[in-house]
């Protein structure tokens, strides 16, 4: 098999952030039973297989399907085939918003597995709660899904992603417990991921006794000059960028050209190629940054990329999008799986997911007992640089330095 341990952080790269819509009754009727026989179970989503994110929504999709594909194989769960139905809703919220409705009313499906998408996940994660129809793993990160101790509505959704106000405490984890930061300067968009990782941030920080100094900056923004000036005359130790891939490069481009010696983190959505290419040659020499992770495929024994190629269609082997719409498939299923021989309802798959610890083939395990919906919680750490590839040549990519960790453990210095 080949060495994929430069794959090391995935990422969904999900832009746009749309408010809620509010209705109906909370929570739903929990006990129904609907999308299941004797011989099957079904499930389904809503995604973009058309339209400009379709290069994320078809591979994401056929992820889930080859998961399925091989539980199916393999006897199902319980004697019941796993089968999947799919509407698309080409990123669009008034279209996602119908289309859950045409799945849970008309469809009748059980779940909803890998809901796809920001706008389409905040115009219809109310809605969910007030149907009470299991939901499985949001390819986003808003922070609706977070709940600390869910109740009502809130119980029928299983986050898996990480989620920015988790991130946002384990970016402050990561600048105390590794780089032994006092003052952390955290620069920030104006819309919802960045809000939502400065207050994780700030949670965080005040729960560790650490000063933070914040500056917002626009999402989009082409001149952070402003901001980054006022971070430098702050005197931080260590810097977060709680940015989306649309700014995280003119924020960090503008703290080179200030002179700015801090390293800097940010959010495993900005861990991918193209970012590295944007900033390698302006902070060499200058500074690192470094950003999260949440799904390793250097896994030691390889048998879960082994898995997942020998199902997968050829043209996704390794498609990042494809590998979490399998993570998708593997949560729903685990909670299949712990139900065991009880009546399968919305109910008892419910009870559960929240009393199970489930492990991501490619990653840590997420806790969904006494009521955490807080996304995973266990992230690696890598560092842009100047990455050798599978031909020898070096280009700016990220190299893992640190492996997935839990707060607790970052804290420790380990």
């Amino acid at each position: 098999m080949k060495n994929y341990k430069r794959w090391i952080a995935l990422l969904i790269v999900v832009a746009m952030l749309l408010p809620l819509t509010a209705c109906g009754n909370k929570g739903g009727d929990k006990g129904t039973v609907q999308g299941v026989t004797d011989t099957e179970i079904l499930v389904g989503n809503s995604a973009a297989v058309s339209g400009a994110y379709a290069p994320v929504g078809a591979p994401f999709n056929a992820g889930i399907e080859a998961y399925f594909k091989m539980i199916n194989d393999e006897g199902g769960v319980n004697g019941r085939q796993i089968k999947f139905t799919h509407i698309d809703d080409e990123f669009d919220a008034a279209k996602g918003k119908a289309a859950l409705q045409t799945l849970v009313n008309d469809r009748k499906v059980f779940a909803i597995v890998g809901h796809f998408g920001t706008p389409v996940v905040a115009a219809t994660i109310d809605d969910i709660k007030d149907m009470g129809v299991p939901t499985v793993y949001f390819a986003t990160g808003i922070r609706q899904m977070y709940s600390e101790h869910a109740e009502g509505g809130e119980e029928v959704i299983f986050p898996v992603q990480p989620i920015y106000l988790t991130e946002g405490g384990i970016m402050v984890a990561r600048a105390v417990g590794n780089f032994n930061a006092k003052k952390i300067g955290v620069i920030y968009t104006n819309d919802d991921a960045g809000k939502d990782m400065l207050e994780g941030a700030k949670k965080k920080a005040e729960e560790l006794g650490v000063e933070l100094v914040d500056e917002q900056v626009a999402a989009g923004a082409t001149d952070v000059s402003a901001a980054v000036t006022a971070i430098k005359n702050a005197d931080v130790d260590f810097i977060i960028g709680a940015a989306i891939q649309g700014t995280i490069g003119t924020i960090v481009k503008g703290l080179a050209a200030q002179g700015v010696n801090k390293d800097v983190v940010t959010t495993y959505v900005n861990v991918a190629p193209v970012i590295a290419e944007q900033i390698q040659a302006d902070i060499n020499g200058k500074f690192d940054v470094y950003g999260n992770g949440w799904v390793n495929l250097g896994e030691e024994d390889g048998k879960s990329l082994e898995a997942y190629q020998k199902w997968i269609d050829p043209q996704y082997e390794m498609n990042v999008y494809a590998i979490t719409g399998w993570i998708a498939g593997h949560y729903f299923t685990e909670g299949l799986k712990a139900v065991g021989d009880n009546e399968l309802t919305w109910e008892s798959y419910i009870e559960a997911m929240g009393n199970s610890k489930v492990k991501n083939p490619f990653g840590g395990t997420i806790d969904f007992t006494e009521g955490k919906r807080l996304g995973t919680t266990e992230m690696n750490l890598s560092k842009v640089g100047l990455v050798k590839g599978e031909d020898g040549v070096e280009a700016p990519g990220w190299e893992e330095v640190k492996p997935l960790e839990d707060v607790e453990t970052i804290l420790s210095g380990k």
